[in-house]
Protein backbone atom coordinates (compact mmCIF):
# COMPACT_ATOMS: atom_id res chain seq x y z
CA UNK A 1 0.00 0.00 0.00
CA UNK A 2 1.16 3.47 -0.94
CA UNK A 3 1.67 5.99 1.82
CA UNK A 4 -1.43 8.85 1.99
CA UNK A 5 -0.74 12.23 2.40
CA UNK A 6 -3.83 14.48 2.86
CA UNK A 7 -3.39 18.51 2.43
CA UNK A 8 -5.61 21.02 3.16
CA UNK A 9 -6.50 24.83 1.41
CA UNK A 10 -6.41 27.73 3.30
CA UNK A 11 -7.78 31.16 3.09
CA UNK A 12 -8.56 32.43 -0.39
CA UNK A 13 -10.02 29.23 -1.71
CA UNK A 14 -13.37 30.04 -0.70
CA UNK A 15 -16.13 30.32 -2.85
CA UNK A 16 -20.21 30.46 -2.27
CA UNK A 17 -21.31 26.81 -2.39
CA UNK A 18 -18.36 25.25 -1.61
CA UNK A 19 -19.12 21.52 0.39
CA UNK A 20 -22.87 21.82 -0.33
CA UNK A 21 -23.29 18.86 -2.69
CA UNK A 22 -21.40 17.10 0.62
CA UNK A 23 -24.37 18.93 2.93
CA UNK A 24 -27.02 17.71 1.08
CA UNK A 25 -25.46 14.13 0.08
CA UNK A 26 -24.07 13.10 3.48
CA UNK A 27 -25.24 12.65 6.68
CA UNK A 28 -21.62 13.21 8.49
CA UNK A 29 -21.26 16.50 6.38
CA UNK A 30 -24.16 17.88 7.47
CA UNK A 31 -23.95 17.07 10.84
CA UNK A 32 -19.96 19.01 10.44
CA UNK A 33 -21.81 21.77 9.18
CA UNK A 34 -24.53 22.17 12.06
CA UNK A 35 -22.27 21.46 14.65
CA UNK A 36 -19.62 24.47 13.35
CA UNK A 37 -23.01 26.50 13.65
CA UNK A 38 -23.96 25.74 16.74
CA UNK A 39 -20.14 26.65 18.32
CA UNK A 40 -19.88 30.01 16.36
CA UNK A 41 -23.15 31.34 17.41
CA UNK A 42 -24.10 32.18 13.69
CA UNK A 43 -25.18 30.18 10.76
CA UNK A 44 -21.92 28.92 8.61
CA UNK A 45 -24.48 27.37 6.16
CA UNK A 46 -26.12 30.60 4.87
CA UNK A 47 -22.99 32.51 4.43
CA UNK A 48 -21.00 29.07 2.75
CA UNK A 49 -24.27 28.38 0.34
CA UNK A 50 -25.52 31.74 -0.99
CA UNK A 51 -23.37 34.85 -2.15
CA UNK A 52 -23.31 36.36 0.81
CA UNK A 53 -20.76 38.95 1.46
CA UNK A 54 -19.22 38.15 4.44
CA UNK A 55 -17.63 35.16 2.90
CA UNK A 56 -14.24 36.86 2.12
CA UNK A 57 -14.28 38.99 5.74
CA UNK A 58 -11.35 37.05 7.38
CA UNK A 59 -13.31 36.34 10.92
CA UNK A 60 -16.20 34.56 9.07
CA UNK A 61 -13.68 33.51 6.02
CA UNK A 62 -12.04 31.29 8.52
CA UNK A 63 -14.15 29.21 10.19
CA UNK A 64 -16.46 28.73 7.08
CA UNK A 65 -13.95 27.33 4.72
CA UNK A 66 -12.49 25.29 7.71
CA UNK A 67 -16.18 23.48 7.95
CA UNK A 68 -16.36 23.15 4.52
CA UNK A 69 -12.94 21.25 4.01
CA UNK A 70 -13.93 19.38 7.15
CA UNK A 71 -17.26 18.49 6.02
CA UNK A 72 -15.74 16.83 3.15
CA UNK A 73 -13.00 15.27 4.48
CA UNK A 74 -15.88 13.80 7.11
CA UNK A 75 -17.48 12.06 3.61
CA UNK A 76 -13.55 10.95 2.43
CA UNK A 77 -12.97 8.87 5.97
CA UNK A 78 -16.84 7.75 5.86
CA UNK A 79 -15.71 6.03 2.55
CA UNK A 80 -12.93 4.67 4.08
CA UNK A 81 -10.04 6.30 2.73
CA UNK A 82 -7.70 7.45 5.33
CA UNK A 83 -4.27 9.59 5.45
CA UNK A 84 -1.27 8.39 6.97
CA UNK A 85 0.35 12.31 7.13
CA UNK A 86 -1.34 15.25 6.88
CA UNK A 87 -0.60 19.18 6.68
CA UNK A 88 -2.54 22.30 5.53
CA UNK A 89 -1.58 25.64 4.47
CA UNK A 90 -1.74 28.26 6.75
CA UNK A 91 -5.96 28.29 7.90
CA UNK A 92 -5.91 24.46 6.24
CA UNK A 93 -3.44 23.29 9.16
CA UNK A 94 -6.57 23.10 11.42
CA UNK A 95 -7.83 20.70 8.89
CA UNK A 96 -4.78 18.58 9.29
CA UNK A 97 -4.71 19.14 13.38
CA UNK A 98 -8.65 18.07 13.00
CA UNK A 99 -7.46 14.79 10.19
CA UNK A 100 -5.02 13.69 12.89
CA UNK A 101 -7.09 13.46 15.94
CA UNK A 102 -5.14 15.91 17.61
CA UNK A 103 -8.19 18.64 18.44
CA UNK A 104 -11.99 17.72 18.79
CA UNK A 105 -14.20 19.37 16.31
CA UNK A 106 -16.06 21.81 18.39
CA UNK A 107 -12.88 23.16 20.04
CA UNK A 108 -11.00 23.87 16.13
CA UNK A 109 -14.58 25.81 15.41
CA UNK A 110 -13.69 28.07 18.38
CA UNK A 111 -9.82 28.52 17.81
CA UNK A 112 -10.50 29.34 14.14
CA UNK A 113 -13.34 31.57 15.11
CA UNK A 114 -11.16 33.73 17.34
CA UNK A 115 -8.15 33.00 14.82
CA UNK A 116 -10.12 35.49 12.28
CA UNK A 117 -11.18 38.22 14.65
CA UNK A 118 -7.48 38.31 16.15
CA UNK A 119 -5.75 38.82 12.37
CA UNK A 120 -8.71 40.96 11.34
CA UNK A 121 -8.37 43.82 14.55
CA UNK A 122 -4.60 43.73 14.37
CA UNK A 123 -4.55 45.36 11.09
CA UNK A 124 -7.78 47.47 9.68
CA UNK A 125 -8.77 46.22 6.64
CA UNK A 126 -7.37 48.24 3.60
CA UNK A 127 -3.76 48.55 5.10
CA UNK A 128 -2.17 44.76 4.62
CA UNK A 129 -2.19 42.85 1.06
CA UNK A 130 -0.45 39.99 -0.36
CA UNK A 131 0.75 39.25 -3.94
CA UNK A 132 2.14 35.95 -5.20
CA UNK A 133 5.18 36.17 -7.15
CA UNK A 134 5.38 33.61 -10.18
CA UNK A 135 9.05 33.34 -12.18
CA UNK A 136 11.05 31.13 -14.35
CA UNK A 137 13.90 31.72 -13.12
CA UNK A 138 15.30 32.21 -9.28
CA UNK A 139 14.93 35.83 -8.12
CA UNK A 140 16.55 37.33 -4.97
CA UNK A 141 12.98 38.01 -3.58
CA UNK A 142 14.23 38.09 0.20
CA UNK A 143 16.51 40.42 -0.37
CA UNK A 144 14.64 42.74 -2.66
CA UNK A 145 11.91 42.74 -0.08
CA UNK A 146 14.67 43.13 3.16
CA UNK A 147 15.68 46.44 0.73
CA UNK A 148 11.96 47.63 0.23
CA UNK A 149 10.79 50.96 2.20
CA UNK A 150 8.16 49.52 4.63
CA UNK A 151 7.14 46.15 5.58
CA UNK A 152 6.85 43.72 3.14
CA UNK A 153 8.41 39.94 3.47
CA UNK A 154 8.08 36.54 2.10
CA UNK A 155 4.72 34.99 3.95
CA UNK A 156 4.40 31.91 1.42
CA UNK A 157 7.10 29.21 -0.32
CA UNK A 158 4.49 27.26 -2.17
CA UNK A 159 6.29 25.93 -4.95
CA UNK A 160 9.11 26.53 -7.45
CA UNK A 161 8.67 29.44 -8.75
CA UNK A 162 6.08 30.84 -6.71
CA UNK A 163 6.06 32.58 -3.39
CA UNK A 164 3.53 34.65 -1.70
CA UNK A 165 4.67 38.49 -0.19
CA UNK A 166 3.21 40.07 2.28
CA UNK A 167 2.75 43.22 4.56
CA UNK A 168 1.67 46.87 4.03
CA UNK A 169 0.10 47.19 1.19
CA UNK A 170 2.17 50.27 -0.45
CA UNK A 171 5.46 48.71 0.40
CA UNK A 172 4.38 45.34 -1.26
CA UNK A 173 3.15 46.68 -4.54
CA UNK A 174 6.65 48.61 -4.29
CA UNK A 175 8.00 45.06 -3.91
CA UNK A 176 6.01 43.68 -6.25
CA UNK A 177 7.10 46.37 -8.83
CA UNK A 178 11.04 45.86 -7.97
CA UNK A 179 10.33 41.96 -8.63
CA UNK A 180 8.81 41.84 -11.49
CA UNK A 181 11.97 44.54 -12.93
CA UNK A 182 14.33 41.54 -11.56
CA UNK A 183 12.72 39.36 -13.79
CA UNK A 184 9.29 37.68 -11.93
CA UNK A 185 7.27 36.76 -14.90
CA UNK A 186 3.80 37.51 -12.93
CA UNK A 187 2.85 39.45 -9.87
CA UNK A 188 -0.63 38.29 -8.53
CA UNK A 189 -2.73 40.20 -5.75
CA UNK A 190 -4.45 37.56 -3.76
CA UNK A 191 -8.13 37.74 -2.65
CA UNK A 192 -7.21 37.96 1.68
CA UNK A 193 -7.98 41.66 3.55
CA UNK A 194 -5.03 41.01 5.11
CA UNK A 195 -1.07 40.72 5.84
CA UNK A 196 -1.30 37.16 6.57
CA UNK A 197 2.11 35.43 7.49
CA UNK A 198 3.95 39.13 8.48
CA UNK A 199 5.15 40.60 10.96
CA UNK A 200 2.00 43.16 11.10
CA UNK A 201 0.64 40.29 12.91
CA UNK A 202 2.92 39.46 15.21
CA UNK A 203 0.08 40.64 18.17
CA UNK A 204 -2.49 38.53 16.53
CA UNK A 205 -0.49 35.51 16.93
CA UNK A 206 0.71 36.28 20.35
CA UNK A 207 -3.06 36.37 21.11
CA UNK A 208 -3.77 33.11 19.69
CA UNK A 209 -1.34 31.37 22.06
CA UNK A 210 -2.66 32.64 24.56
CA UNK A 211 -5.80 31.87 23.85
CA UNK A 212 -4.36 27.96 22.59
CA UNK A 213 -3.46 27.70 26.15
CA UNK A 214 -7.16 26.56 27.65
CA UNK A 215 -7.65 24.41 24.48
CA UNK A 216 -6.92 20.67 24.86
CA UNK A 217 -4.47 19.15 22.23
CA UNK A 218 -3.34 16.27 21.83
CA UNK A 219 -0.24 14.42 20.56
CA UNK A 220 -1.76 13.48 16.87
CA UNK A 221 -2.66 10.07 15.36
CA UNK A 222 -0.78 10.32 12.43
CA UNK A 223 2.19 12.48 11.40
CA UNK A 224 1.07 15.80 11.45
CA UNK A 225 3.47 18.70 9.59
CA UNK A 226 3.57 22.27 11.07
CA UNK A 227 3.86 25.30 8.13
CA UNK A 228 6.46 27.15 10.65
CA UNK A 229 8.91 23.73 10.92
CA UNK A 230 8.07 21.91 7.90
CA UNK A 231 8.32 18.79 10.07
CA UNK A 232 6.12 16.47 11.74
CA UNK A 233 5.31 17.71 15.31
CA UNK A 234 4.55 15.86 18.25
CA UNK A 235 4.06 17.78 22.00
CA UNK A 236 1.18 19.30 21.96
CA UNK A 237 2.62 22.28 24.00
CA UNK A 238 5.26 22.82 20.96
CA UNK A 239 2.08 22.60 18.17
CA UNK A 240 0.26 25.23 20.39
CA UNK A 241 3.21 27.48 20.34
CA UNK A 242 4.08 26.90 16.44
CA UNK A 243 -0.08 27.60 15.85
CA UNK A 244 0.63 31.00 17.65
CA UNK A 245 3.64 32.33 15.48
CA UNK A 246 2.21 30.74 12.29
CA UNK A 247 0.11 33.78 12.10
CA UNK A 248 3.45 35.79 11.33
CA UNK A 249 5.62 33.55 9.99
CA UNK A 250 6.32 32.31 6.61
CA UNK A 251 4.15 29.18 5.47
CA UNK A 252 7.02 26.39 4.34
CA UNK A 253 4.53 24.72 2.22
CA UNK A 254 7.24 23.73 -0.32
CA UNK A 255 9.49 22.23 1.91
CA UNK A 256 6.16 21.08 3.92
CA UNK A 257 5.43 18.66 1.06
CA UNK A 258 9.78 17.70 0.24
CA UNK A 259 9.60 16.49 4.01
CA UNK A 260 6.76 14.49 3.49
CA UNK A 261 8.14 13.22 0.22
CA UNK A 262 11.03 11.57 2.10
CA UNK A 263 9.14 10.38 4.91
CA UNK A 264 7.61 7.73 2.01
CA UNK A 265 4.12 9.73 0.72
CA UNK A 266 3.62 9.02 -2.57
CA UNK A 267 -0.06 9.57 -2.68
CA UNK A 268 -1.58 13.42 -2.11
CA UNK A 269 -5.08 13.63 -1.69
CA UNK A 270 -6.24 17.30 -1.63
CA UNK A 271 -9.55 17.90 0.35
CA UNK A 272 -11.56 21.30 -0.09
CA UNK A 273 -12.43 23.79 -2.39
CA UNK A 274 -10.01 24.19 -4.97
CA UNK A 275 -6.74 22.63 -6.94
CA UNK A 276 -4.01 25.22 -5.69
CA UNK A 277 -2.19 22.68 -3.41
CA UNK A 278 -2.64 19.96 -6.53
CA UNK A 279 -0.52 21.85 -9.19
CA UNK A 280 1.61 23.11 -6.56
CA UNK A 281 2.36 19.22 -6.06
CA UNK A 282 3.33 19.13 -9.78
CA UNK A 283 5.40 21.58 -9.59
CA UNK A 284 7.12 20.09 -6.77
CA UNK A 285 7.61 16.80 -7.87
CA UNK A 286 5.50 15.52 -11.07
CA UNK A 287 5.63 11.65 -10.52
CA UNK A 288 3.52 12.05 -7.16
CA UNK A 289 0.14 10.85 -7.78
CA UNK A 290 -2.35 13.58 -6.53
CA UNK A 291 -6.10 13.43 -6.15
CA UNK A 292 -8.20 16.11 -5.39
CA UNK A 293 -11.75 16.05 -3.55
CA UNK A 294 -13.98 18.81 -3.50
CA UNK A 295 -17.26 17.25 -5.25
CA UNK A 296 -19.33 14.24 -4.88
CA UNK A 297 -17.97 13.28 -8.07
CA UNK A 298 -14.36 13.32 -6.91
CA UNK A 299 -15.22 11.09 -3.90
CA UNK A 300 -16.75 8.37 -5.88
CA UNK A 301 -13.77 8.79 -8.30
CA UNK A 302 -11.63 8.01 -5.70
CA UNK A 303 -13.32 5.76 -3.69
CA UNK A 304 -13.76 3.29 -7.10
CA UNK A 305 -9.48 4.34 -7.26
CA UNK A 306 -9.34 2.52 -3.59
CA UNK A 307 -12.05 -0.20 -4.17
CA UNK A 308 -9.24 -0.74 -6.88
CA UNK A 309 -6.63 -1.24 -4.59
CA UNK A 310 -4.59 1.61 -6.67
CA UNK A 311 -4.36 4.18 -3.53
Amino acid sequence: MNRIAFIFPGQGAQYAGMAREFYDTYEESRRVFEEASEVAGFSIEEICFREDPRLDETKYTQPVLFTASCAILRAVEAAGIHGDMTAGLSLGEYCALSAAGAIDFADAVRVVCHRGCFMEEEVPSGQGAMTAILSRRAIPIEKICEETEGIVTVANYNCPGQQVISGEKDAVDRAAASLLEAGAARAIPLRVDGPFHSPMLKGAGEKLEAFLKDIKIESPRIPYISNVTARAEQSPQRMKELLGQQVYSPVRWQQSMEYMIREGAEVFVEIGPGKALSNFAKKIDRSLRVYHVETVEDLKELGAISERGEL
